[in-house]
């Protein structure tokens, strides 16, 4: 069945590339709501912004949505993330600045806020896209694939010339608490030379520190405290691809293929997956079905306590 939160929480925080003071409440919401973002701090107007595929402002550094009316949140795909990964299928997000807050540069903030106040079962089942036919993208040396597959796994290549990153792979079914257990506390990353750049270009203005991402230069991890995962970039570019999938607007069941894709080159994906005729199509999740969802089985003990 359909799940929501069963009370408010709310995270504060600054924006990784905004640098702008958030808070986002994410509150409960009744059956067949689905995922929306309200922007609290405008006075009037369309608040509301669908966290949809098609509501993207496709952008390389992170995930950004915009409502007709123009109105945007952007950094949207960790706290996607822990929706999907915890199995929250319809919540009202508020926020009041253009930002999610970074917070530590993960989900698992997020996770355990969600997990601390626990979910409430709606009377409504559960609605999935199920992938029928492989389709692809690619952009030079990057591509991503989304193919049928009977539960969601996400497959996941990097390869950066900084030898503290180096070459990394990772595969994983995202039910039974994956999501929180393996994935949700791996922070973003990027190498000095970015910072700088991003800083450079006005990006970045709420630090890219040790406190809220993973700093490389060359062969040195740079941050205060090291890594988390001895593979923790490839882990947060997992992390990353479910929060961009969480967008399909339902739950996805399919097999994600990522070498060195970003954020926009996912949300092309699902644009094409939507565009392809008889590519996927909506199903009503029996309880079989249901139970190989991202965030079923997910128990409080399995979640990191970095948060």
């Amino acid at each position: 069945m359909q799940t929501t939160i069963k009370s408010p929480i709310s995270f504060s925080g600054c924006g990784l590339h905004t640098g702008h003071k958030a808070t986002v409440t994410i509150r409960p919401a009744t059956a067949e709501h689905g995922i929306w973002f309200s922007r609290v701090d405008i006075a009037v107007g369309d608040r509301l912004i669908p966290a949809r595929w098609d509501a993207v402002l496709r952008s390389p550094l992170c995930t950004k949505i915009e409502n007709a009316a123009g109105l945007q949140v952007s950094t949207v795909e960790h706290i996607m993330a822990a929706l999907a990964g915890c199995g929250v299928h319809n919540a009202l997000v508020e926020i009041d600045g253009p930002e999610v807050p970074i917070l530590d540069g993960s989900a698992a903030p997020f996770v355990r806020g969600i997990m601390q106040r626990g979910l409430r079962t709606l009377a409504a089942p559960v609605r999935a896209f199920e992938v029928l036919k492989p389709v692809t993208v690619t952009d030079g040396q990057a591509s991503a694939t989304l193919a049928p597959a009977d539960t969601l796994r996400i497959d996941f290549e990097i390869d950066f010339a900084d030898t503290a990153i180096g070459h990394q792979k990772k595969s994983l079914v995202m039910n039974n608490g994956s999501f929180a257990r393996e994935l949700c506390d791996s922070r973003t990353f990027c190498r000095q030379s970015d910072v700088d750049a991003m800083r450079a270009n006005g990006l970045a203005l709420g630090g890219a520190s040790g406190e809220n991402a993973v700093v490389f230069d060359g062969d040195r991890v740079v941050s205060p405290g090291g890594l988390r995962h001895q593979d923790e970039p490839v882990r947060h570019k997992m992390l990353d691809a479910l929060g961009d999938l969480a967008l399909a607007g339902a739950p996805l069941i399919g097999h994600y293929t990522g070498v060195r894709a970003g954020h926009s080159m996912t949300n092309t994906l699902l644009r094409q997956l939507f565009a392809t005729p008889g590519a996927a199509r909506m199903i009503v999740c029996d309880s079989n079905t249901a139970g190989r969802l991202p965030g079923y089985g997910l128990v409080w003990d399995e979640i990191p306590a970095v948060a």
